[in-house]
């Protein structure tokens, strides 16, 4: 399967920066990597991610704060934020997408990291 690593979480005070970090471990085919978070009674909202080839999706409250970056050797997937803000507080999820190649055809599959809290308070 796909066993996802998490780090970099923690508490930081406004306007400080913070880097998360995701190892995934597979045998299969990573397309996607990227980060999701989710805030005490809201939906999960993109963050942002990246295809191995650069592609980067990201949501609109990033607007340059936050930098996605991938590392294809490592399958490593990593989220640098800055200038952060109270309403950044969540929890940082990492997310895969893979592609597998069964007897029945091509499968695409999501997976997620357990989460890593990531608060910002003075």
């Amino acid at each position: 399967q796909v066993h996802l690593v998490e780090s970099g979480g923690g508490l930081v005070q406004p306007g400080g920066s913070l880097r998360l970090s995701c190892a995934a471990s597979t045998r299969f085919n990573i397309f996607r990597m990227g980060w999701y978070r989710q805030a005490p009674g809201n939906q999960r909202e993109l963050v942002a991610t990246i295809t191995r080839g650069g592609t980067i999706t990201d949501g609109d409250f990033v607007k340059g704060r936050f930098t996605v970056s991938i590392d294809n050797a490592k399958d490593t997937v990593y989220l640098q934020m800055s200038s952060l803000k109270p309403e950044d507080t969540a929890v940082y999820y990492c997310y895969t997408f893979v592609i597998r190649t069964t007897p029945t055809g091509i499968r695409n599959e999501d997976y997620w990291g357990q989460g890593t809290q990531v608060t910002v308070s003075s």
